[in-house]
Parts: structure tokens; C-alpha cells; sequence
């Protein structure tokens, strides 16, 4: 019987867990502002596009569940697009990617929490990385956090709405000083939890 490594997953070593894809990144210098989104399942809020091109950032990060790949070729009309594969996708994309910038050291992962709390594995990896801000979707539910001495941002979802959840995207302001925040696709306001 052969033995097929989950999806999203390279190879198993003998009696472990599969391997991660990790993919690094340097951002430029001159990087100021990230957008970052996650959960699309194929289908941004129609205002998502234009609120992003407002922003202008310099780049767009996605943690995962993309859906359809198109998604992210209509992200790059806006910007470069960074992205993860989520628990739902089928892409060509790394697990894990890494972000590297003067001002601050970022792991992208999908599912980066359990709750409230920094999930042990993902915690031990940033730490191996050398990151000091972890950054997830998943739960759809956005959040910033503090957990394990790890900074945790979930930009929530600006996909179809979850239950009663918000619909937004994260943005992070990496100069002059790293501010993290959630932009309502809904109103096109700052958004926080009531």
C-alpha cells in the first residue's frame, strides 16, 4: 500500500509528521504597508478590491483558504500577493512563509490558533524562525493578541460571511512604527471588536 502525504505537505520521514512547504521572503526596505487577508473561499466582499486599492499597500499577504486561484490573480492587479495554502486549497503554495523586513520578522501560517491561544507547534516554529509576530486565518475570527511572547494577528475573514462574525482584512503599518489593524469591508471603517 503506498502512502500519499496529506495535501499541502512534501514527503513523511520515517514515523513522523509530514514535512511543511516554508517559503522566505525578504520584503524591500522601503515596504510600509501590508494588507492582509485570509479566508476568501473564492468570494471577496465586492468591496474588498477597492477598499485595498485605497490603502495602496505594497504588498497583500493571504492566509489561506484562497479557493479559487483567481482570486489572488485579481489580488495582484493591486499589488504583489503573498500567500499560504489554507486547509481548503488545492494550490501550488507554500505551508509556511516567512517574512523578513528591517522592523520586524513575521510567520504566515493558516491554522495558528486554538482559541484565544497560540497553538504549541506554531509557537515552537516562529520561535525557531525567529519571528516575533504570527500571522493566521482559519478561525475567520480577527484578533490581536498577545500569547507565548508572540505577537498573533488574525485578519479574520473578507470572505462569505461565518455566523454572526465581521467581515474584514487585516492591515500592518510597518513604518515608522509596526501598528497592526482591521479594516471592515462592510463600512469601510476601522474596525474592533464591540
Amino acid at each position: 500500500m503506498t502512502r500519499t502525504p496529506p495535501r499541502g505537505h512534501t514527503k513523511y520521514a520515517a514515523g513522523r509528521m509530514p514535512v511543511p512547504v516554508r517559503k522566505s521572503v525578504v520584503l524591500p526596505e522601503g515596504t510600509k504597508r501590508l494588507v492582509v487577508v485570509a479566508d476568501t473561499h473564492s468570494n471577496p466582499h465586492p468591496e474588498t478590491h477597492r477598499l485595498i486599492a485605497r490603502l495602496a499597500p505594497d504588498a497583500i499577504v493571504h492566509a489561506g483558504d484562497v479557493g479559487n486561484p483567481g482570486v489572488l490573480d485579481e489580488l495582484a492587479k493591486l499589488a504583489p500577493v503573498l500567500a499560504i495554502r489554507g486547509n481548503i486549497d488545492a494550490l501550488a503554495l507554500p505551508d509556511l512563509l516567512v517574512l523578513d523586513h528591517p522592523a520586524l520578522r513575521m510567520l504566515v501560517v493558516h491554522i495558528g490558533v486554538y482559541g484565544p491561544k497560540l497553538r504549541a507547534e506554531v509557537a515552537k516554529r516562529a520561535r525557531a524562525e525567529g519571528a516575533k509576530l504570527v500571522i493566521c486565518g482559519h478561525s475567520h475570527v480577527p484578533f490581536i493578541g498577545v500569547d507565548r511572547g508572540l505577537t498573533v494577528f488574525n485578519p479574520g475573514s473578507c470572505g462569505p460571511r461565518r455566523f454572526h462574525l465581521p467581515i474584514v482584512f487585516g492591515t500592518i503599518e510597518l513604518a515608522p512604527a509596526v501598528k497592526l489593524a482591521h479594516l471592515s469591508c462592510e463600512t469601510g471603517l476601522p474596525w474592533s471588536p464591540p
